[in-house]
């Protein structure tokens, strides 16, 4: 009898452990909440691996600086878009902080990756940003 409840209570654990660690989130973010930040919206979506950034002004340009201060994302954004998404599987565990330029201003906050991303791809100023100018 009592091998039987260690068994049952060694699999219950790990049915736990392993539950836990697959609802981790992939990123938080760290908004600003500066009066003059309040014409972008800046949120993950449901699923926490992809930045969105809504603004009634156009966005010039968002880059983000890793832990290390090197860029890892660097986009100009074409048109003044006023929704842009951005895909965060793109980036290296640990803490990023973005730059979105607005002209004049540049709104800074933070995103935390939470899990490592198997292959690491930099995106450059010859990348595309999935920037448009209407709401989906």
């Amino acid at each position: 009898m009592g091998k039987y409840r260690r068994l049952v209570i060694a699999s219950v654990m790990g049915l736990y452990i392993q539950k836990s660690q697959g609802q981790q989130n992939f990123a938080t973010i760290e908004k600003n909440v500066n009066i003059r930040a309040k014409d972008l919206i800046h949120d993950l979506n449901k699923t926490k691996d992809t930045l969105i950034l809504k603004s009634t002004k156009g966005i010039d340009f968002v880059y983000s600086i890793n832990s290390k201060y090197k860029r890892e994302l660097d986009v100009e954004i074409d048109a003044n878009a006023t929704l842009v998404k951005i895909p965060l599987n793109r980036l290296s565990k640990g803490k990023h902080t973005f730059v979105v330029g607005q002209s004049p201003l540049k709104i800074i906050f933070v995103v935390r990756v939470q899990k490592e991303n198997p292959a690491i791809v930099l995106v450059s100023n010859n990348d595309k940003a999935l920037g448009t100018n209407k709401e989906d």
